[in-house]
């Protein structure tokens, strides 16, 4: 009988697959995982405790630090849940600018997560590829928005400004390209057996696990459970769109991957739809005060971030700061589940587990 020892082995926070400063503590035996412990906080900026000293319009571009891979998303819900407070009607252009941009954010986070996943997992080229489809959506939303990550478009009432001319063109000519550039991803990826035996009954849970750990989005999805918020409980102008929500039953690292491929696709349909649509002219921001000041009372609103649900609360006493804001983060409420994930799994299918779940370190940390 082969007798080993317990040890602690600390994976990070400086190791570069575990998408963030994020440090987990294993005890293993031999390569087998018996317990994980996830230590977080190395990224905290206080956003909600900020917020509290801020005006409302001061407190956007920190939204887009929490997760820097949807800052559009990140916009939209605190603008989301003021209008909803002040019962603002926002001008249908705007409406169309704001979907067409969160699409395409959605669109590049999933690009990103593609590529980073298949880099852990050991193939490097699926990465290079993700990231030249990726610059040419930074690309679009740099003219539209002046910056390249950290987005800061929306605004209480509409949008930042119109769009520049021609701009509404490169996003319907985007469409089919990234159309014919996903076949090639899953001609090289999808059905490869490398990568299908890393992924293939990994990190598996059941669509009950999944709710009593409050996950959403994709790792939701995965296991079957039809929820997506843009159909479920439809927001600015998703109803006028056909499009179908991705789900897959089997609840591993390869269900989540067909998920968010398939997602990829759903958001190209929404893009397309939008393009076609769109009116020709119109306001981009609808009439509010100078001074944003809600009135008293509290506000909670929720919408599909790449990552899944994030929601939004306020407290306000009608002045121009808010007395409590309060985000529901997705990747915060995703990553509760990987200690049991890994408990039993052997240490080399830790990363495919962590990068599967998909989170971003600067909303999980808030």
């Amino acid at each position: 009988m082969i007798r080993t020892e317990e040890m602690l082995l600390n994976v990070g926070p400086q190791h570069p697959s575990t998408h963030g400063v994020f440090r987990i503590v294993l005890k293993i035996d031999g390569e087998t995982i018996i317990e994980a412990t996830p230590v977080i906080g190395y990224l905290h900026r206080g956003t909600e405790k900020l917020a509290e000293n801020l005006q409302y319009t001061q407190i956007i571009p920190y939204t887009d630090r929490m997760d820097y891979l949807a800052a559009m998303t990140n916009n939209y819900v605190i603008c989301h849940a003021v209008e909803t407070m002040m019962n603002i009607d926002i001008p249908e252009r705007a409406d169309f600018l704001r979907v067409i941009v969160m699409e395409l954010g959605r669109v590049a986070s999933h690009l990103v997560w593609f590529g980073t996943y298949l880099l852990d997992i050991g193939a490097m080229s699926p990465f290079l590829y993700a990231f030249r489809e990726r610059e040419s959506i930074i690309n679009m939303l740099n003219e539209i928005s002046g910056a390249r990550l950290t987005f800061n478009y929306m605004r209480v009432g509409g949008v930042k400004w119109d769009a520049p001319e021609g701009w509404i063109e490169k996003v319907r000519d985007f469409v089919p390209y990234m159309r014919e550039q996903l076949a090639g991803y899953h001609d090289l990826v999808s059905g490869n057996e490398i990568f299908l035996n890393r992924v293939k009954g990994i990190g598996t849970y059941s669509a009950q696990e999944a709710l009593n750990y409050s996950l959403s989005g994709a790792n939701l999805r995965c296991t079957g459970v039809n929820w997506d918020l843009r159909k479920d409980e439809p927001y600015s102008i998703y109803n006028r769109f056909t499009f179908d929500v991705p789900v897959q039953s089997t609840g591993d690292a390869w269900a989540r991957y067909q998920c968010r491929m398939a997602e990829i696709e759903e958001s190209l349909k929404i893009l397309e739809q939008a393009a076609e649509q769109m009116p020709g002219e119109g306001a981009v921001m609808a009439k509010v005060p100078k001074i944003i000041k809600p009135p008293a009372g509290e506000a909670f609103v929720r919408i599909e971030s790449p990552r899944g649900e994030i929601g939004c609360y306020i407290a306000s006493e009608g002045k121009k700061e808010p007395y409590r804001l309060k985000f529901r983060r997705p990747s915060f409420y995703n990553l509760q589940i990987l200690p049991k994930l890994l408990v039993g799994e052997n240490i080399s299918n830790l990363i495919t587990i962590l990068g599967g779940i998909d989170i971003v370190l600067g909303e999980v940390d808030g």
